[in-house]
């Protein structure tokens, strides 16, 4: 196969041993970009293909299509056996320590065997701490996390996410983290463990609110939703999510309510739910004149994030998708979304059918090949790898952020004309004379970062940020289409500086197609890809998860970055990488419009019952506003329950309103029932599972003091090294360091360029 039209990772042996969607999304990710993975599942093989989300009937001996989607061109094996392990270069664990034990799975053994080798293991809390062998499902970890703790009107219960979100975060991380191993030993330093917890990669996807509270010296958040967030229409529902004060009040001129201007703190979604009646009183009339389509239109015009609503039955053919060809077919009889990425010099693995049970037994898979000898020390898996950081808000930064824990330099570019405006778009202080070094979301994803500001509409700024660019190994953006050509520096531009790099563009939509220009964001994403849709209670309007997949689509994007840059170090090529958005949300929403075409049922809000077997919801515990998530997955923790309540005949929701949350929470977990409080996003960091691995990492930041930053979802690696050695940077705190190292400048230089306003350490007009 020529260079040019293979597959990112076409020499990778993976072997998956996975019973959770984590793994075998993690699987697919992998064989999506051209790895060989040998999937071992029991006799009577994975759950996974007796399962359908909508309780669609399966014909006799037919797999389920979510199985079907995420295990097409795998192989399928039913043991692990030494001859697997001895040729794999990734193997994929989804077990705690115990049940990998059980399983004939011990990384350290391997390791010792085969030190090229990348183990990662993907559990509820990771393989260490005092809750590594604690019951947990995806329901009971978004109660831990805090995730589900901020969703919802106050007057009813807090709001998980539906769609299993946090299997497919895990899924990324873990894909990430596998390459990112993989880069080390290609230089000759040794693979290693990765011990992964599902509860940090949930973690992630929330804004990181403890940082809030501390940087912006508010309370605790509480629950409540979007204002206006999804609003009826004359014919179906519109999706709003605005996240800048500007586009507030270019909302107010298009619902023609001058009055909303006038009122300071609207500007601010956590002002607006105050006012939620009174908005939605002035809103509401104008939205159900408008069509759905009338609505969106309009909002493209003023640049608004505006969205239909989309579920299993409707979002296939939306005219952009179909413009992509985002849909494909899958040998099972059914449309689903393809990877999420397009490369321009290498190809994504077409999609083949899904195994039979054991069908690669006794078969001789691998050809042996020598192991080289280990010559590099375990240090920073990316160290030596430069990034040129265009990226603003939270995706992109996201998908640098788990670069940069990983050892690579990230150097990213703001100017003091616009800097990123994650920094001040959720709320500021007023307090202070830098409010712009206080954003929340901005210090979570920028650690071990280096800032520099340059205008680049100025001749000297542009001619800085391309000698960057020379000496770079990826450069990633996530503006819409137009910012970057307008700059004029489009990937073609880029890659003639640079033939080797990987220039990773992160739009929102893509970069072709009719809504190529439109603006959104992560809940815009939702709302179209059918998240919104399943979240939120069955009698009530479908709920945005908040952003959630803005940290998703970061880790998918890191994943490919380095897909990339293995590509590139093999032949020696750079290319343009799109990661669109919405491609990244659909394929984690794909069982909805698979399980449409295949049963003819839409999946619906369900409220904190979710779509799966498991009996789960959320109650009132005592006291003011305590909540508690259970999930009861089998007979045997039926029984376990109901003698713990007292007998079968007794009402577990009465029970609980009666009882002490934190204390029945461990007299479930006890008794080997899933549970969890539900907390406040703020207070995560007194999980005393989190605080024992080391997620959260103190540093002491020049302006705003000591902090706890979130680290990548992992235990720390071998080297035992901290994740985070960098504090956020201020705006232009590496101008001098950067510049003058890399570019050549002097101090007069640079004393010039301040002056012409090129850089500088305040926004422009403060």
């Amino acid at each position: 196969m020529k260079d040019g039209a293979s597959t990112p990772l076409c020499d990778l042996r993976v072997v998956e041993v996975s019973d959770r969607i984590a793994g075998s999304y993690c699987g697919k990710l992998l064989v999506d970009a051209g790895a060989d993975v040998v999937k071992v599942e029991p006799a009577g093989g994975d759950p996974l293909r007796r399962f359908t989300a909508t309780g669609g009937k399966l014909a006799p001996g037919a797999d389920g299509p979510l199985f079907s989607y995420l295990s097409a061109g795998k192989r399928s094996v039913t043991k692990v056996s030494d001859e697997l392990l001895a040729w794999a270069d990734v193997l994929i664990v989804t077990a705690s320590r115990s049940a990998a034990a059980e399983q004939g799975v011990d990384p350290a053994r391997l390791l010792e065997a085969r030190p090229d080798c990348v183990v990662v293991t993907i559990s509820d809390f990771g393989w260490t701490g005092p809750w590594s062998e604690r019951p947990a499902t995806e329901f009971t970890l978004q109660a831990d996390s805090g995730l589900t703790g901020f969703r919802g009107d106050p007057e009813g219960p807090p709001i998980s996410v539906g769609g299993d979100l946090g299997e497919f975060m895990g899924a990324a991380w873990a894909a990430y983290g596998a390459m990112a191993l993989r880069r080390r030993v290609a230089r000759g330093g040794p693979g290693g463990h990765l011990d992964l917890s599902m509860l940090e990669a949930i973690t992630l996807m929330q804004s990181s609110e403890w940082l809030h509270s501390q940087l912006l010296a508010r309370p605790p958040v509480r629950r409540s939703v979007e204002v206006p967030s999804i609003e009826p229409a004359k014919d179906g529902y519109v999706g709003i999510s605005m996240v800048t004060g500007q586009q507030w009040l270019d909302f107010a001129a298009m619902v023609d309510c001058p009055e909303f201007a006038e009122v300071a703190q609207l500007r601010f979604q956590i002002g607006r739910w105050d006012y939620r009646d009174w908005i939605r009183e002035r809103i509401d009339p104008w939205m159900r004149e408008r069509t759905v389509a009338e609505i969106v239109e309009l909002g493209a015009l003023f640049r608004l994030p505006l969205a239909p609503l989309g579920n299993g039955s409707t979002i296939p053919d939306m005219d952009h998708l179909q413009t992509r060809g985002v849909y494909i077919d899958n040998p099972a009889g059914f449309r689903q979304p393809r990877a999420p990425w397009l490369m321009s010099a290498a190809k994504q693995a077409p999609v083949r059918d899904a195994p039979a049970v054991g069908e690669a037994d006794g078969l001789s898979l691998w050809e042996p090949r020598e192991s080289a000898p280990r010559t590099q020390p375990a240090g920073p898996p990316l160290e030596g790898v430069r990034i040129v950081d265009f990226t603003a808000f939270w995706a992109g930064p996201a998908a640098a952020h788990s670069l940069a824990a990983f050892g690579a330099d990230v150097i990213k570019i703001e100017s003091i004309q616009r800097p990123d405006g994650i920094r001040y778009s959720g709320g500021m202080r007023t307090d202070v004379d830098d409010w712009w070094e206080y954003g929340w979301v901005f210090h979570a994803m920028n650690t071990n970062k280096r800032s520099v500001t340059l205008d680049l509409q100025s001749a000297d700024g542009l001619r800085l940020v391309k000698e960057l660019v020379r000496q770079a190994d990826v450069v990633i953006e996530n503006f819409s289409p137009r910012v970057m050509d307008q700059f004029g520096l489009d990937a073609d531009t880029l890659l003639e500086l640079n033939p080797r790099v990987v220039v990773v563009r992160m739009p929102a939509f893509g970069l072709t197609g009719p809504w190529r220009d439109r603006v959104g964001f992560a809940p815009t994403m939702e709302q179209i890809a059918g998240l919104a849709w399943v979240t939120g209670l069955p009698d009530g309007l479908p709920v945005a998860p908040r952003g959630a997949c803005d940290p998703l689509a970061g880790a998918h994007a890191a994943f490919v970055t380095l897909a990339a840059l293995e590509f590139a170090d093999r032949t020696g090529r750079g290319q343009l990488v799109e990661v669109p958005m919405i491609e990244t949300v659909l394929n984690v929403t794909a069982v909805q419009t698979m399980e449409f075409e295949v049963f003819g049922k839409v999946m619906k809000r369900r409220g904190n019952r979710g779509h799966s077997a498991t009996l789960q919801d959320v109650f009132r515990c005592a006291g003011d506003d305590n909540w508690i998530a259970v999930s009861v997955r089998t007979d045997d923790e039926l029984s376990a329950l109901a003698e713990l309540i007292g007998g079968q005949g007794v009402d577990i929701e009465e029970w609980l309103v009666t009882q002490d949350v934190e204390d029945v929470v461990e007299r479930l977990a006890a008794a080997g029932i899933p549970a969890a409080a539900v907390i406040s996003p703020s207070l995560v960091t007194e999980n005393p599972q989190l605080a024992h691995r080391g997620f959260f990492e103190r540093l002491e930041h020049p302006r705003t003091g000591s902090g706890l930053y979130p680290c990548p979802p992992f235990a720390r690696l071998d080297d035992g090294r901290r994740w985070l050695l960098r504090t956020p940077p201020t705006l232009g705190q590496h101008n001098e360091e950067v510049l003058t190292k890399l570019c050549g400048l002097t101090e007069a230089d640079l004393q010039r360029l301040a002056a012409d306003g090129v850089i500088g350490t305040r926004p422009k007009g403060v």
